[in-house]
């Protein structure tokens, strides 16, 4: 269906058939109107080639070029900034109080743009920023928030590889080539800029250290934050439009009459890039394993439980969501919309992706451990005489637990789980899993190739599938519903939706 990119004929393409398959499956409608479909208001943007980004210092002005120094992450008339605003290196741009780190201590940067560097403080310690792992605090949205939280009119990021596992230029070029999609009611962005590291070091001319002298700060773990002696300014033009896609939503109902206002939320996104660059003459970013083979497994989920004539205790809302791959819009929607209200939603599982390399023989839930869900994985993992292990830095660099819909889940407060295929392979052992999900990540993830030609193990599918269905029904089966761990960030959310009802 053309990569199912948001709003397109073939994402709509897509809606409609999995609306069929749940009506053929007899589950109840949950969207508006008695219908399947939660409709979403959204708005697409392109940048156009003739958009102005000016780098001033004192009488020389110098501008960059669309594409080849720098990329928009927002875009629209918020972005604008018609005088030039001064230029205030912030570090990492990091706020992170749980690690005794602010880069903006003492530092007044209202009215300023902050420019900060990719990434986090490197750590081998996993009790300071997680030692190996991303933390949430690297992610360039978070980022952004924590510089418009203090005053400043946008950001830029410094677009330096800071290791091997940094994207180049030109997969950052790609990543930015297709339709940028927001939904219409969100607060206004301001500017937020990607700059390539050579036209980055105009930035620091004339300013108290150089781009060189950062990159010593960031090996050393001495960064500091200080102003810069150059200012920016932007008008950006932008080719806009106005659209509605489609959340997918049914109901299986669930046995007992108490519990029938509950529901155990099972989702997938749906959607995928659509077209976008030509690689190797081949233009459609199919996502078959991100994330057509999730849906289908949420499908074959969906049709078991229907045709076995054997409910859970609670009832299961199956959700298709759209626009995860623009920032998690359709859970982020329906997080504020939800079909059944939050208070009652006992737990989410997210599908992205199946396991495809080998039957496995552990399994790692992705965020499992906020919760108590991880009690009912181990004892689901046990069944299949299967284990739970930790994350690897290969899951977490694709899976990271803030990167997919569950993420807008367990903001909204709703203990949330993504269960992905383990380290070890019954046939390929530790090294062939992990090298085969390095692989797949650099020659597949996110282009034209991630499609049916790809070798499949169709019973390491199955063997998740299982997996999947049988967690599902043990969550749904119990009386007790899952909490969220003493401490977690995601409890307060929890407490505020069941104290509101809603």
């Amino acid at each position: 269906m053309a990569g199912r990119g948001t709003g397109t004929p073939g994402g709509d393409a897509a809606a409609d058939y999995l609306a069929a398959r749940l009506r053929e499956y007899g589950l109840r409608p949950m969207g508006g109107d008695g219908t399947y479909f939660q409709r979403i208001p959204m708005r697409g943007s392109f940048p156009l080639p003739e958009s102005r980004l000016e780098i001033a210092r004192g009488d020389s002005i110098r501008s960059l070029a669309l594409g080849d120094d720098y990329l928009l992450y927002t875009m629209g008339e918020e972005t604008h900034v018609p005088k030039p605003a001064p230029l205030f290196f912030a570090g990492y741009g990091i706020v992170a109080p749980e690690y005794d780190y602010d880069d903006y201590h003492d530092r007044d940067v209202e009215g300023s743009i902050v420019v900060f560097l990719e990434g986090e403080p490197p750590s081998e310690d996993p009790d300071y920023f997680a030692g190996a792992f991303p933390t949430i605090h690297s992610h360039p949205e978070w980022k952004q928030r924590v510089a418009i939280a203090r005053g400043a009119r946008g950001s830029v990021m410094i677009g330096a590889r800071r290791g091997p596992d940094s994207p180049s230029w030109e997969d950052r070029r790609s990543d930015f080539a297709f339709e940028h999609v927001t939904l219409p009611y969100d607060v206004p962005r301001n500017l937020n800029v990607v700059v390539r590291e050579g036209p980055a070091r105009l930035l620091f001319e004339q300013s108290p250290h150089t781009l060189e002298d950062v990159a010593l700060m960031d090996r050393t773990g001495t960064m500091r934050s200080f102003p810069l002696a150059a200012s920016m300014s932007f008008r950006g033009a932008f080719r806009e439009r106005d659209f509605l896609a489609s959340n997918v939503i049914g109901l299986l109902d669930g046995r007992d009459p108490l519990l029938r206002e509950t529901c155990l939320v099972l989702s997938a996104h749906y959607d995928h890039l659509g077209i976008g660059p030509s690689v190797d003459g081949d233009s459609i970013y199919n996502g078959v394993v991100d994330n057509a083979i999730g849906c289908a497994g949420l499908l074959e989920i969906a049709r078991v439980l229907a045709v076995s004539g054997r409910k859970p205790l609670r009832p299961i809302l199956f959700v298709f969501l759209t626009a995860e791959e623009k920032g998690l819009l359709g859970a982020r929607h329906y997080a504020l919309h939800p079909a059944v209200p939050l208070s009652r939603t006992i737990a989410a599982v997210n599908l992205q992706g199946l396991a495809i390399f080998d039957e496995f023989e552990d399994v790692i839930g992705i965020g499992a451990e906020y919760s108590t869900i991880e009690d009912v994985l181990a004892e689901t993992a046990a069944s299949f005489g299967l284990e739970v292990s930790a994350a690897s830095s290969e899951h977490y660099v694709s899976e990271a637990f803030a990167r997919s819909d569950q993420f807008a889940f367990a903001q909204a407060g709703v203990p949330s789980v993504l269960v992905v295929d383990g380290v070890r392979g019954r046939r390929i052992g530790e090294e062939g899993m992990l090298g085969s999900l390095a692989a797949w990540t650099r020659e597949r993830y996110h282009t034209p190739f991630d499609d049916l030609s790809q070798p499949i193990d169709r019973s390491a599918v199955l063997l998740h599938g299982r997996v999947i269905l049988s967690l599902a029904f043990s969550l749904a089966e119990t009386y007790a519903p899952p909490q969220w761990k003493a401490g977690s960030e995601y409890a307060r959310a929890r407490l505020r939706s069941i104290a509101e009802g809603r």
